[in-house]
């Protein structure tokens, strides 16, 4: 027997059986759910729909588009369980000139000059004055949550997959941040708690 989505095959509102009064149509079809795993051999299925349409069924994937809202910016990244922090701080350091994770940066010009030297030094490639200033300039109204800075020096963020993978056969969505990153943190955190409550 086939999967069907109709309400004729479901009960009443009141918990009651009903009678199915016909046989089950092509068009009150059910496909069973693409129960998407993390991999890194990639899987997706095209399956064709009503009216000649196709969907991209995701079996397997790893990687996804997510975006980091506060810095309109989106940046491809491994799904690990959690996304890895990985492209936001590379993209963070040649964006502001600040390694995420390391050392907080130097407050005065004097320092950064002196950085900027050392790492000309090291025999890497050193930035125009107008790259310099361009960055400084970023520097200014630069502002990055506490939480969100230590998930990136961890290496891990956490994220919410907006897409659809078992219709659009992507995994993409947006980084948590403020009062959700927050919300979600304690609700691990309470998860984690209980789980060694059992344990012990």
């Amino acid at each position: 027997m086939g999967i069907s989505r109709d309400s004729t095959y479901k009960r009443r509102a009141t918990g009651g059986k009903k009678k199915t009064w016909r046989k089950k149509r092509k068009y009150e079809l059910g496909r069973q759910p693409g129960m998407s795993k993390l991999s890194n051999n990639k899987t997706v299925r095209k399956i064709r729909m009503r009216g000649g349409n196709f969907k991209f069924r995701a079996l397997r994937l790893d990687t996804g588009n997510y975006s980091w809202g506060s810095e309109a910016t989106t940046r491809k990244t491994r799904i690990l369980d959690i996304v890895d922090a990985a492209p936001f701080r590379q993209w963070y350091s040649q964006h502001y000139g600040v390694e995420l994770g390391k050392k907080k940066r130097a407050t005065s010009a004097k320092k950064e000059a002196e950085d900027t030297d050392a790492t000309a030094g090291d025999g890497k490639k050193r930035q125009s004055k107008h790259v310099e200033r361009k960055i400084s300039a970023r520097n200014e109204d630069c502002k990055l949550d506490a939480h969100l800075e230590d998930q990136i020096a961890s290496g891990c963020l956490l994220a919410c997959i907006s897409s659809r993978p078992g219709q659009c056969g992507r995994a993409d969505g947006y980084t948590l941040e403020g009062k959700k990153l927050e919300f979600y943190q304690k609700k691990i955190q309470r998860k984690k708690g209980k789980g060694t409550g059992a344990a012990a």
